[in-house]
């Protein structure tokens, strides 16, 4: 199952699924998790999908930098 950090409660990742949300304890989440970053969950535990999560932040950058040119004017 594949799950994207949503935000942390506490001690605890909330984690957005296809599925709905899951949570998983800090202590069991890969070395360099953060808000944002995209998870595969199995039956071992949680891995960072570094790619997937730069794909994303690449995508989400590209998204705002239309959207402030777009707020200036430049369409």
């Amino acid at each position: 199952m594949r799950g994207i950090i949503d935000r942390f409660e506490g001690g605890t990742a909330v984690v957005e699924t296809d599925a709905g949300f899951v949570n998983i304890p800090k202590e069991n989440l890969p070395a360099g998790a953060a808000e944002g970053s995209v998870l595969n969950i199995g039956p071992g535990g949680a891995n960072l999908d570094e790619a997937a999560t730069a794909d994303r932040k690449r995508m989400i950058r590209d998204m705002m930098d239309q959207l402030f040119e777009k707020s200036k004017g430049n369409d």
